[in-house]
Formats: C-alpha cells, structure tokens, sequence
C-alpha cells in the first residue's frame, strides 16, 4: 500500500475541512477539542514524526517542544507539517530503523503506516466538525486500518510483560473485506527494566486474525460484523456502530471499546 500517499491526501483533506470549518466548532467524536485544537494536534503529531525521521535513529530525547501558532495560522501550520513529514519519509527506505513507542515498530515503515491511518482518522473527525460527508476511503485501507489498531494501537506488550488472558475472547468481521480478528481481554503484568515500575493491570490482545473462512464463533463470547469501514469508524469511536451486526454477549464489543479508548490516550 502506498502509505505517503494516503498520508498526502488524506492531511490535505483534513486541512481543507478544517479551513470550512469554524475554529471554535467542536469536534463530535473529542468534545474537548474545538476545529483549531484538531489542526493543531494533527499538525504537532506530523512535526514530531517528521522530525524524528529526520534524525532516525536518534530518538526523541533532544527534539524541541512544538510552539502552538495562533489558531488562524493552525491550518497553514499543518499543511506545512504535512509536507515536511512526506519529505522526511521520502529521504529514507522503509526498512531503516526508527525510534517508535511500540513493540510492533522500529522501522521508517512503521511510521508510514501509523501517520496514514493518524490522518485517516482526523480526516473523519475535520469532515464532522465542519458538517461534510464522512466518505469512504476503500476496502483495502479500512482493513488496514481495523488490523492496525487492533494489532499496533491495542496490542503489543513490550517483552518484559506477560499476557494473562482471563478467557473471553471477541471477533471482529469485516464482511467486504473478507478478514477477521480475534482479541482476548485479560491482564498484563511485569516490571520495567527502565523505570522499575510493576504493572499488573487489565488489557487486551489480538490473538487471532486470517480470511474469514466459516462461522464457527463456537471459540469467542461475541462476534462484531460489518464493513470495513464501518467497523473503523466504530473502534475509533467516530460511529455508535449502529450499521454493524453483533452476536453474542452484548457486553463484550463494549469491552473492547473501552480497552481501545485506554490504549489510545
């Protein structure tokens, strides 16, 4: 997939939403944010991934704090951010390292997919908060999406941890696209190596995902079917998924929704 040039348009969407936008609209899916809040953290997180790309391998430790600019700059603000994050990726391979927070990262790679699908999801917000059509952005990238966040924003322990499913289990179907996933809830525990800090709290991990081959849900407390897309906007919390099919116990898709709001804070 062609990950920079999702990331092009779907940021330059996002921005010509936002500039039809009045600045202090509130957006549906974050109430604590106003149209301008939204361009700047799609603006601030594109800088601080340009940036750290730029200076790859080097972490994050010396990068300058982005300044806010006035809210009528914060469009322009992210356009540029926009193009200086594309440059940045276009400077190297895929396979070269790169910081990243996540188990799942390491690589330029990482960071194109994650901004793609980082835009994607502000794009929905932009086009909320300044009334436009949400519009579909393909099959293929929505399912990319689904496995992206079950797989990189939800799951991923780091190696110190030890996952501790507690038994229930949830599939997720993306009908069109012929794909599922299957997450267990349950409790990671460990102590970090760096902070000494002990964990042991509730968590959930995809455990599961290939072509969706029958119907057996013999092995899962609940099924959630749909579109692709439809399925993204539903775990990002950008739809009440009132377009999706459940089966099962009802409490379960819940569950996983509040397990994706704690992982992506």
């Amino acid at each position: 997939m062609d990950y920079a040039s999702v990331i092009a348009s779907e940021s330059a969407r996002a921005a010509d939403a936002l500039a039809a936008a009045p600045l202090g609209a509130r957006v549906p899916s974050c109430p604590d944010w106003d149209a301008a809040d939204l361009a700047y953290h799609l603006g601030e997180v594109q800088d601080f991934w340009g940036n750290l790309v730029a200076q790859a391998p080097m972490g994050p430790d010396d990068l300058e704090e982005t300044v806010r600019r006035p809210d009528g700059e914060l469009v322009s603000f992210l356009r540029t951010r926009t193009a200086a994050l594309l440059d940045a990726l276009a400077a190297h391979d895929p396979g070269d390292p790169c910081w990243s927070w996540s188990s799942t990262g390491g690589t330029v790679g990482w960071v194109h997919r994650r901004q793609a699908h980082e835009a994607l999801v502000h794009r929905v917000d932009a086009e909320q908060v300044a009334g436009l059509p949400v519009t579909d952005p393909g099959t293929a990238l929505a399912s990319d999406g689904v496995d992206e966040l079950l797989g990189v924003m939800l799951s991923g322990l780091p190696p110190w941890a030890v996952f501790t499913p507690d038994g229930t289990r949830v599939r997720v179907r993306a009908t069109d696209a012929g794909r599922e996933w299957v997450v267990a809830f349950g409790r990671f525990s460990g102590t970090s190596p760096t902070s000494g800090t002990s964990y042991d709290d509730p968590c959930a991990e995809l455990v599961g995902g290939a072509p969706w081959e029958g119907d057996d849900d013999a092995d899962v407390a609940a099924t959630v079917s749909g579109t692709a897309w439809d399925l993204e906007l539903w775990l990002w919390g950008r739809s009440a998924g009132d377009a999706l099919d459940r089966a099962g116990d009802d409490a379960v898709p819940d569950r996983l929704r509040a397990a994706i709001v704690e992982s992506t804070q």
